[in-house]
């Protein structure tokens, strides 16, 4: 579960598998872990682990039960660890010298669309033609946001996204609503194309 989690949802690639008898958790009878490779450092970082604790710290701190034969007896305990150094892996591993680059899957933003306005166009109009096209992205299941911000111009928005990560920037402009298209620019790669 950990592996699919750090794979499928946060693209982490890891190597699963058990820890040494040095290695693992003091008093643990098992360790087992997920080991994340950070390309920029060319070092590893341990991801999640789990720990088979047995009944060790039960008898160490006197947890029992009492069972159907009235007898007491120790509780087998584990530990399971995923934590904020999670987040930090994923940084470090889809991050580059602009920012972060989140995973679509757990970005809060997935497009952000950005009107591009010019001095002779109509605002209202270029403004209601990105959020018909975000309510279209949204029903699709998507997270989309429309930066209509009128106190900030292009060039700082399109900063503010890529540092976040943003992984699909849509630019509009007027004629790219005459054309039925729009520019996109993907965050991971740089690419930029229209697209109708």
């Amino acid at each position: 579960m950990y592996a699919e989690t750090y794979e499928k949802l946060l693209a982490v690639p890891v190597v699963k598998g058990r820890k040494s008898e040095d290695e693992r958790f003091a008093g643990a009878i098992n360790t087992t872990t997920t080991e994340i490779y950070v390309p920029v450092s060319g070092r590893g970082i341990q991801g999640a682990t789990s720990h088979m604790l047995g009944q060790n710290f039960s008898k160490m701190f006197d947890v029992w039960y009492e069972d159907t034969d009235k007898t007491k007896k120790f509780v087998w305990q584990t530990s399971w660890g995923l934590s904020t150094r999670s987040i930090g892996a994923m940084i470090m591993v889809h991050s580059d010298n602009t920012g972060i680059v989140m995973p679509p899957r757990v970005a809060q933003t997935q497009i952000v669309i950005i009107p591009i306005l010019f001095k002779n166009d109509d605002a209202k109009v270029l403004h209601d033609k990105a959020h018909e096209l975000a309510a279209q992205l949204k029903a699709a299941g998507l997270r989309v946001t429309v930066d209509d911000r009128e106190n900030h111009n292009p060039g700082f928005k399109f900063n503010s996204w890529e540092v976040k990560g943003t992984p699909i920037r849509l630019e509009l402009g007027a004629k790219d609503i005459a054309a039925g298209e729009v520019k996109c620019a993907v965050r991971h790669s740089g690419a930029k194309f229209q697209v109708k």
